[in-house]
């Protein structure tokens, strides 16, 4: 009876524990833009932040880095994860174009890097594009992207924001 109770008590402490650690995606954005957070939004199972540089907003941005989590939401290859986005970009303006640059369905955490270019749209003549980083966790999606006002991005942007998605890392608290 002694050795039930200790095993009961045991597992008690392990699912109290277990249920503590909560995952994350840490992102080392550059420091050089002094950032600051445009908005903060949560709904429902979905976590929106907007960063921008220090001088500038989020209605009125040249850069614009964007941080969403959804909790509960597992998608299983990269491939769907880049349809989600081809799917979208076409519905706001024909003219888009979805590049796939990296993946990996053989990780543990499945990732995709690309980047959606669009010169213009239907109702506004400014161009936007967005070079994505979407990572798997074990139980939340998380899509990163960094935007810039321009048609296509160019080969040293989308370098450097390679470099930073790519070291980003899960962490547990």
């Amino acid at each position: 009876m002694k050795k039930l109770c200790a095993l009961a008590v045991l597992l008690c402490f392990t699912a109290v524990f277990a249920q503590d650690k909560q995952e994350s995606l840490k992102i080392n954005w550059p420091e050089e833009y002094n950032w600051k957070v445009g908005s903060d939004q949560e709904s429902g199972p979905t976590h929106l932040t907007e960063l921008v540089p220090g001088k500038e907003t989020v209605n009125k941005w040249t850069l614009m880095g964007t941080i969403m989590s959804i909790k509960g939401v597992k998608v299983a290859t990269t491939a769907q994860m880049a349809d989600i986005f081809r799917q979208s970009s076409l519905a706001e303006s024909p003219e888009s174009k979805l590049t796939v640059l990296e993946s990996d369905d053989t990780a543990k955490n499945i990732w995709t890097l690309f980047k959606v270019e669009t010169p213009k749209f239907p109702n506004d003549p400014k161009p936007e594009s967005q070079l994505y980083y979407i990572i798997q966790g074990e139980a939340t999606l998380y899509v990163n992207f960094i935007a810039v006002k321009e048609k296509t991005l160019s080969k040293s942007f989308t370098e450097k924001w390679t470099k930073v998605f790519k070291a980003s890392e899960l962490v547990y608290l």
